[in-house]
């Protein structure tokens, strides 16, 4: 490979943060020869990269061409530059070594580091449980959705659609509350298919429910007040409402749901109640109607606010989905969360939030304080993704997919552990949970496992109080093929750490 071709793709060039000093002794060539020098050697400027024409800076500092062609004739005899012809002057692929007495100076105008620097307590109070478990992309990566499956070409197309018609509109600054037509579309499909009632002037699309909870949370709590949260639960949920400065008040969940009358007896003065009822995370059990029906009433008598999480309810297996909370309340107390990370791809950063009217004001003021609003490129192709009816059909498709999956999943489970790893929760979902025996280490277990590439969440990071070790093990990713090779290792790994009976 040439040199031209290897600096091809570089396209750009940027004039440097640099200003002649008229008043030093040092000649202007000199000045620009010396700054030149030192972005080469500290890494600023990287190979390849291109530098503006003589002509062109000499303009931008107000300087005649001479000195600026004096000083790059230097560096081009010395090989910090080459001259590529068609291609202009860019930095060299081989760099000389810098003198030492320039790169000694540098470093002495750095401030020493007194031991070792840290952030807020807050932000080491979320770090402090993160092992080498933590982000692994092996197999049984949780909420990963079959990116494979994902039609990537109808998406584009969508794409490709809306940026060739960009208008001004489109680039100047959004609606808070986000591209109206795909609001009308989620509201439209959350009527049909979730039991959600709703206006699209009650939705707000944000950049996925993690963000979708931090402005709810904003929006809603004071520093100090006190939320009941699903015990185990969801750890960004815990990450978020920490963030506004909540009391943590974990709830116990059961086959049927977070236990109420537990929440009432032991926080009674709570303001916020945080539930995922269609699909519990991680255990993966549905709220029973007698819960919801005592949770919805809780909110009313204390005036108190249930956020409804429904981050995967539309993957329920044998089963039709259950309706949403928010349906069947008639107090307005349910602030509903929804995105499309899991049911499309992550990477698309989308996702929504419903709002009873009189508190539209409210979020609204906290989303102008944060981000101000979605991109509205890929929300425009969204609501056409959903209008044209691929949505629909993407998700009959992973549906039978998921089942699938699950099914490999906990039948390669049993047989190769057994008893071992008692998988609890309703068919549905992306993921499924087990519990291991109490004696077990899980985040060993996930520690060892994500060493031979194998991604697993330890259960008992999901719990405030005490906890019970377990696995959440992600299918949406994984072929039938990957399930076997990850439940043999998952397999080795338990059985040596002592988790298996």
């Amino acid at each position: 490979m040439t040199t031209l071709q290897r600096i091809q793709p570089e396209k750009g060039c940027f004039f440097p943060p640099f200003k002649v000093d008229f008043t030093r002794s040092i000649p202007i060539h000199r000045q620009l020869y010396d700054w030149y020098q030192a972005a080469v050697a500290d890494g600023r400027l990287r190979p390849g990269q291109r530098v503006p024409s003589t002509r062109s800076l000499a303009a931008e500092l107000g300087v005649s061409r001479a000195p600026v062609l004096a000083a790059f004739e230097q560096l081009l005899a010395e090989g910090y530059f080459e001259a590529i012809i068609g291609a202009g002057t860019r930095i060299s692929d081989t760099i000389p070594e810098m003198p030492a007495a320039p790169v000694a100076d540098r470093s002495r105008s750095r401030p020493a580091k007194a031991g070792a620097r840290s952030g807020s307590k807050f932000a080491a109070g979320l770090t402090a449980g993160n092992g080498p478990w933590w982000n692994n992309e092996g197999i049984f990566r949780a909420n990963l959705p079959a990116l494979d499956h994902f039609p990537a070409r109808t998406w584009a197309s969508l794409l490709s659609r809306h940026a060739s018609r960009t208008t001004n509109s489109m680039m100047a600054y959004g609606d808070v509350m986000g591209h109206l037509p795909l609001r009308e579309a989620i509201a439209r499909y959350l009527g049909a298919a979730r039991a959600v009632c709703c206006k699209a002037s009650q939705i707000m699309i944000v950049s996925g429910s993690q963000h979708g909870l931090q402005i709810t949370a904003r929006a809603l709590l004071d520093a100090g007040d006190q939320v009941w949260m699903e015990e185990p639960g969801y750890p960004g949920a815990h990450a978020a409402f920490a963030m506004a400065g909540a009391r943590m008040a974990p709830v116990p969940v059961d086959q049927a749901g977070m236990k109420i009358e537990h929440g009432v007896a032991h926080f009674p003065e709570a303001r916020l109640a945080y539930v995922t009822p269609s699909h519990h995370y991680p255990l993966g059990t549905g709220m029973s109607a007698a819960r919801r029906m005592q949770l919805l009433s809780w909110a009313a008598r204390r005036g108190a606010w249930i956020v409804e999480d429904d981050y995967d309810s539309e993957y329920r297996f044998g089963a039709h989905p259950m309706p949403a909370l928010q349906g069947l309340d008639t107090d307005e107390r349910v602030i509903y969360l929804g995105t499309f990370s899991k049911v499309m791809f992550p990477g698309i950063r989308l996702g929504y939030i419903i709002i009873p009217e009189d508190l539209i004001p409210s979020f609204r003021a906290v989303r102008e304080a944060t981000d101000i609003f979605a991109p509205p490129l890929a929300q425009a192709a969204l609501a056409d993704f959903i209008a044209e009816g691929h949505f629909s059909r993407h998700l009959r498709k992973m549906r039978t997919l998921y089942m699938r999956r699950r099914a490999a999943l906990a039948e390669a489970m049993h047989r190769r552990v057994g008893d071992s790893f008692r998988i609890i929760g309703i068919d549905a979902g992306m993921h499924l949970t087990g519990f291991l025996p109490e004696q077990a280490d899980d985040v060993h277990i996930a520690n060892r496992a994500g060493a031979m590439g194998v991604s697993a969440i330890p259960l008992s990071t999901c719990y405030l109080a005490e906890s019970s070790p377990g696995l959440i093990l992600g299918y949406g990713n994984a072929s039938e093929t990957q399930i076997e090779r990850g439940t043999a290792l998952l397999a080795g790994v338990i059985e040596a750490a002592g988790g298996s009976r």
